[in-house]
């Protein structure tokens, strides 16, 4: 008989991705240190974790501030959609602002916790609290230099928080060669996380670590996250793995002719499909079909442009038959589009994350990918493209996506060498002969299926794209 391993009991913070990194959330009972330098969003972060556990999973929390009073954390919160005034009224949270004069500690030599203890205490009690953020350690200990002391009292802030079964955010600004100022928090801290905000050529990321967590397997690599108007999100990225399921159900293309050459009427379900090609090619084109074809299905999609406007695309695509608004008017297509230029990869990767996550779509479509290599080095922008096909993968959503090809290029050769991680590659060209242009298709590979290895010309009328069929189109 197999014995089970008894597993930490954990806290769910509620914000988006950060349970999952964690395999739960938070230490449950014990105090985690929230480090990193001004403007990384600690305040942020403790407060939705408070927010999130009052609403969400029916724990009062209590905000103990030692820098910002509460009516200043009040309105600075309300940008996220969080009604702080609200739940302090109706005893889901408590929110206390405790000035702490440095030159009183400095002057008297002296340094006793006992009066933040009662009032902690009743705050605690006022709410029957299960989570307490105390924001920032570097307020609460001003003045104090004695180190041994230090440390004493931060053990015994630890073992009384402890002692009352609350689970505790603990925030500390960041040190010049220790992750806080005092250097000893990290020590005696049963979890450890840290927020970086960097600005790296002119672009802001913000990243997350987690540094320690003692009795829990968790994941070590930085994790980019976002703060919008929703709150927090960080992207699981390196929590991905080969592990995903698949399918054996296949989906329409949207033209008929296509599921025919790929052998079993389409692509399967889940999987990762490219198109490569010059512009004016028809890889727009092929994606819409395919949206149109799910969204006649019943199902939902979403269109990620990083091109053309959402009017753009829909009075473009009305011209070859296929009418998108009425599936946008009802909610089931979401067409977002955005400039690559326009912010780093890691927040683009954070805002498709938030998306998909919120929108909950069968099909995601990327048009084009190879506009992301705009948006930072062709090593980042490469590692980008991977998690997120891998992210899709293991959401279970197909994922299409175009890539265009300058004229000049290798045809077989995708910009960010993406090609060996798809499941199914289209090429669509431009072939040039007695003076005028056609159109070709071919499939360089679709795993798991027999398909088509002849080159079928086409065409994209008023009544969508048009395959010639081939007499003898043997494998």
């Amino acid at each position: 008989m197999r014995s089970e391993h008894p597993t930490l009991d954990k806290t769910p913070t509620g914000i988006g991705g950060f349970d999952e990194i964690t395999e739960g959330g938070l230490p449950t009972g014990r105090t985690t240190l929230l480090c990193g330098g001004a403007g990384c969003g600690k305040t942020l972060f403790s407060m939705e974790y408070l927010v999130r556990g009052a609403t969400q999973y029916g724990e009062p929390g209590v905000f103990m501030a030692f820098e910002e009073t509460s009516d200043d954390l009040t309105k600075n919160v309300r940008s996220l959609g969080f009604d702080v005034a609200s739940l302090v009224e109706n005893k889901q949270l408590a929110i206390d602002y405790v000035r702490v004069d440095r030159s009183d500690i400095e002057e008297n030599g002296e340094y006793d916790l006992e009066g933040l203890f009662v009032r902690l205490a009743f705050a605690i009690d006022s709410v029957k609290a299960k989570r307490v953020v105390l924001d920032t350690i570097e307020a609460l200990f001003a003045g104090l230099e004695n180190e041994l002391i230090l440390r004493s009292e931060l053990r015994r802030l630890f073992a009384w928080l402890k002692e009352r079964g609350v689970t505790t955010i603990l925030t500390g600004e960041e040190g010049v060669e220790t992750l806080t100022r005092q250097g000893l928090e990290e020590y005696v801290s049963d979890c450890v996380i840290v927020l970086q905000h960097n600005i790296i050529d002119q672009v802001s990321t913000r990243r997350l670590r987690i540094v320690k967590y003692r009795g829990s397997a968790h994941g070590t690599n930085p994790y980019p996250f976002l703060i919008d108007n929703n709150g927090i999100v960080v992207m699981p990225l390196t929590s991905l793995r080969l592990r995903h399921r698949v399918s054996d159900e296949c989906i329409s293309s949207g033209i008929r002719q296509l599921d025919a050459m790929l052998g079993l009427g389409g692509y399967y379900r889940g999987s990762s499909v490219l198109v490569s090609g010059t512009a004016g090619s028809g890889k727009t084109s092929m994606a819409a079909h395919l949206s149109f074809a799910a969204l006649k299905r019943g199902e939902r999609v979403l269109y990620l442009s990083l091109e053309e406007s959402p009017d753009q695309i829909v009075r473009n695509m009305r011209s070859i038959g296929l009418d998108l608004q009425p599936f946008i008017d009802e909610g089931r297509l979401v067409l977002h589009s955005v400039r690559a230029t326009s912010h780093g990869l890691e927040l683009h990767l954070v805002n498709f994350y938030r998306l998909i996550s919120d929108h909950k779509p069968e099909i995601v479509v990327v048009d084009p990918i190879s506009s992301l290599g705009k948006g930072g080095t062709y090593n980042d922008a490469t590692a980008t493209v991977a998690r997120l096909i891998d992210f899709l993968k293991t959401y279970g959503a197909t994922a299409f996506m175009t890539d265009l090809t300058p004229g000049d290029d290798a045809l077989e050769k995708t910009n960010l060498e993406i090609s060996s991680m798809v499941d199914t590659w289209l090429l669509v060209r431009d072939v040039e002969a007695d003076r005028k242009r056609s159109r070709v298709l071919f499939i360089l590979k679709s795993r798991g299926m027999s398909h088509s290895h002849r080159l079928h010309d086409f065409q994209i009328t008023s009544e969508g794209i048009q395959i010639t069929p081939q007499e003898d189109d043997s494998v």
